[in-house]
């Protein structure tokens, strides 16, 4: 009966949890977060690089905050530091990316995907931090880039490409001269929460302190539909992960001091 009773309230919680992130597509929150007005009122476009290892990062991990900025109008850049080719597929997964990206509503002449025999998908190798540093300053001089988006120290699960991705940004934050770019990081949190799927936008309400933003997922359903697009990896526990992982629903930004 215990059980039971424990099992309706986490069920009640979470459809209260959805209902509050569904409600938010139809009364967006209003964060802060690059928010800043000019002086007729309206919200000064920014250019937005995020900053990713492989495909499907972006829709797995970065759609609530990719979703918060194209509906405000911020121009959304990816660079994907790698095409996924652990597996030999390289090419479909760089093509998948695309796919994706259309359902996020990032233009296409707007994504990039690295192929580097230095950045490649995998395990065991350490991806150079100078050399991603090199290939994100030519990217944000092309593109007038304001702010960058990336991974944590950690990289959400763990992952070493994930974490050389973060490293590579902070050494590029360390490195430039240009003082106007911002960079942030997303951060990771414990097994729990990871899997809490909505009812996780409370404690990431609940746990900011500092130079941090919470960012509720106003479409999730459209998070849905881009990760379904990466078809190579739209596997059972990946469908799972997509409906129970807190990632879909609301993302946590930390900044990254220079």
């Amino acid at each position: 009966m215990e059980w039971f009773l424990i099992f309706v309230s986490v069920a009640v919680v979470w459809l209260a949890s959805l209902c509050k992130i569904l409600h938010s597509s139809f009364y967006p929150h209003q964060s802060s977060f690059l928010n800043n007005n000019n002086n007729a009122g309206s919200i000064q476009k920014k250019n937005v690089l995020f900053v990713i290892a492989h495909p499907d990062d972006e829709s797995m991990f970065f759609s609530p905050t990719i979703n918060h900025l194209t509906s405000r109008g911020h121009n959304i850049h990816i660079l994907c530091m790698s095409t996924g080719n652990a597996d030999g597929i390289g090419d479909v997964r760089k093509e998948e990316l695309y796919k994706a990206s259309v359902i996020l509503k990032v233009p296409l002449q707007q994504v990039t995907t690295i192929d580097h025999p230095d950045f490649q998908d995998g395990f065991g190798k350490v991806w150079n931090s100078s050399k991603l540093s090199k290939i994100l300053e030519k990217k944000i001089l092309a593109h007038a880039i304001d702010m960058i988006i990336t991974f944590d120290n950690y990289g959400v699960s763990g992952h070493c490409n994930h974490r050389d991705v973060h490293q590579g940004v902070q050494r590029f934050t360390l490195d430039t001269s240009e003082q106007d770019i911002e960079a942030w990081e997303l951060v990771s949190s414990n097994i729990v929460r990871k899997y809490s799927g909505p009812i996780d936008i409370w404690l990431s309400f609940w746990t900011l302190k500092g130079e941090m933003h919470c960012l509720v997922n106003e479409h999730p359903l459209r998070s849905y539909a881009a990760m379904s697009q990466h078809l190579s990896q739209w596997v059972w526990f990946r469908k799972l992960f997509v409906s129970f992982s807190s990632y879909t629903y609301v993302n946590t930004l930390r900044k990254i001091n220079k």
